[in-house]
C-alpha cells in the first residue's frame, strides 16, 4: 500500500533535518540512519531534529528497513508517487516538507554510505548554525574514484563560477532552510535535474546565489559503492554533465564575467591523509577500447560539435601507442566548451551529444590514470588542481566563442 508519509511521531516542526535520499536501499539504509540518530543526538542534542528518508517508493522493503531502525531522533518516511523515479524528485517532495517543517538547516547523507561517523552530521550541519547556507564534504577520495567530478564537474564548475568545490556532487552536503525555498521555487527543472542531475544543480544554484559556501572536512574517506571509472555511465553520465551545460546557458550573465577561481573556505581540520580510501580498481583495457570504438559511433557528431583542428587532434591520439597515449588536458577542456556551445545551440540531439562524449571521457581518464599510475593521493589530486588551471587558463577561448556564436535574438 502506498503511503506518500508516514511520520510516527507527529514532527511538525524541526530546525535541523538530516535527510537520506533512496530508492531500493533496503540492505543499506540502517547503517546511515543509526550514524544520523547517533550525531544528532551527541552533537545537537538542544536542537528540534528528525531523519528524514525521502524515497522513490521502493519496492524492496527500504520504508520498513528505515522506520524499523532504533533510533533516539524521530524519523519521517516521505515518498514520490508509485511511478515517480529519480533521486532529483526525492529531494522536490523533500523541499516541501522541510518549508513545511521550517527548517533552518539541513543535512543529507547517501544511504549505501559505509563510512559515515556521527562527526559527519557534526561537520556538515554545524556551518549551516554559522552563517555559512551551503555546505559541500571535503574527503579524501581515492585517484579513482570520482572520475566525472575530478575531469568534468570539478574543473568547469571551478572555471566557470569561480569558486573551488572540489565536490560539487559529493551526495553528502548541508544547506539551509532559506536554500531550501530557493530551489522549490526555481523554475530550472528539466528531466536530468529530477534525476542524477540534482547535486550538480543544487551547488550551482548556490554558487549563483552568492551565499556563504564551505567545503566540510569529513575527516574519514567516502567509502561507498565505487564504480569502476570503466564501467556503463548511460543516463548518469548524460544527466549530469547535460544539466552542467544547460545550468551554462542560464547563468550565461554570471559566468561570463567570472576571471578566475577563488578558494573556498574549509570548515574544520586541514586536508589530511587521514585514513587512506579504499582502491579502485580500473579496467584500462576497456577504457582505451572504448575510446577507440567511439571512432566508428559518433564519428559524425564530432565532425558537426568540433572545430576540424580539434577533430584531427582526437585522430592523432586515437592512432598513438599506449606507451606514449596523452589527452593532454587543454585539449579536454576545449572539447568539453566546444560540446557546451552545441549543446546550447542544439546542433544535434542532446541526448546523442552526451553519449557523444562518453567514449572522449573514457580515453580521458585512461591518460590520467596512466599520468598519475605511480602517484599517491596527494600527488593525484594536485595533478587534478593543476588541470583546473589550465581549465581556467583556457576559458576565455570560450567566452569569445560563446559570445561570438551567440545566435541573435529574433
Amino acid at each position: 500500500m502506498f503511503e506518500a508519509e508516514v511520520n510516527p511521531e507527529k514532527v511538525q516542526k524541526a530546525d535541523l533535518v538530516v535527510s537520506i535520499p533512496s530508492y531500493n536501499e533496503s540492505d543499506s539504509i540502517a547503517f546511515p540512519t543509526r550514524q544520523a540518530s547517533k550525531g544528532l543526538a551527541k552533537y545537537f542534542s538542544h536542537t528540534a531534529s528528525v531523519i528524514i528518508n525521502c524515497d522513490n517508493n521502493s519496492p524492496d522493503n527500504t520504508k520498513q528497513v528505515f522506520l524499523d531502525t532504533p533510533t533516539e531522533i524521530p524519523k519521517i518516511y516521505i515518498s514520490t508517487p508509485p511511478g515517480v523515479k529519480g533521486k532529483g524528485n526525492n529531494f522536490r517532495n523533500l523541499f516541501r516538507k522541510i518549508v513545511e517543517l521550517e527548517a533552518k538547516a539541513i543535512v543529507v547523507v547517501d544511504a549505501d554510505l559505509k563510512s559515515i561517523t556521527p562527526e559527519w552530521i557534526k561537520h556538515l550541519g554545524e556551518p549551516l548554525f554559522n552563517d555559512f547556507s551551503y555546505v559541500a564534504p571535503l574527503y579524501v577520495r581515492h585517484k579513482y574514484d570520482g572520475t566525472i567530478t575530478n575531469n568534468i564537474a570539478y574543473p568547469l564548475s571551478r572555471a566557470l563560477y569561480g569558486r573551488r568545490v572540489r565536490q560539487p556532487i559529493g551526495g553528502d552536503f548541508g544547506f539551509s532552510g532559506e536554500m531550501a525555498k530557493v530551489y522549490l521555487e526555481s523554475k530550472i527543472w528539466d528531466e536530468a535535474v529530477a534525476n542524477f542531475g540534482i547535486d550538480i544543480w543544487m551547488t550551482t544554484l548556490a554558487l549563483n546565489q552568492n551565499v556563504p559556501i564551505c567545503q566540510s572536512f569529513m575527516g574519514r574517506p567516502k567509502i561507498h559503492r565505487a564504480k569502476d571509472p570503466a564501467a556503463a555511465l548511460g543516463p548518469m553520465f548524460r544527466q549530469v554533465v547535460g544539466t552542467i551545460f544547460s545550468l551554462a546557458c542560464h547563468f550565461e550573465s554570471y559566468w561570463t564575467k567570472v576571471k578566475y577561481s577563488k578558494p573556498t573556505a574549509i570548515y574544520g581540520f586541514g586536508l589530511g591523509e587521514v585514513e587512506m580510501p579504499p582502491k579502485v580498481e580500473v579496467d584500462t583495457e576497456k577504457l582505451i577500447q572504448n575510446f577507440h570504438d567511439g571512432f566508428n559511433d559518433y564519428r559524425e557528431v564530432w565532425e558537426n560539435i568540433l572545430p576540424k583542428e580539434l577533430f584531427n587532434k582526437l585522430h592523432e591520439i586515437k592512432g598513438m601507442k599506449r606507451k606514449v597515449f596523452n589527452f593532454p588536458t587543454q585539449m579536454w577542456a576545449r572539447i568539453l566548451y566546444e560540446t557546451a556551445i552545441s549543446y546550447r545551440d542544439r546542433v544535434c540531439d542532446h541526448d546523442l551529444m552526451m553519449d557523444s562524449l562518453i567514449p572522449l571521457y573514457f580515453g580521458r581518464t585512461f591518460s590520467f590514470v596512466k599520468k598519475t599510475k605511480r602517484m599517491s593521493t596527494r600527488q593525484a589530486e594536485e595533478t587534478i588542481e593543476e588541470d583546473c588551471m589550465t581549465f581556467e587558463m583556457t576559458k576565455p577561448y570560450f567566452v569569445k566563442k560563446w559570445m561570438e556564436s551567440k545566435p541573435s535574438p529574433d
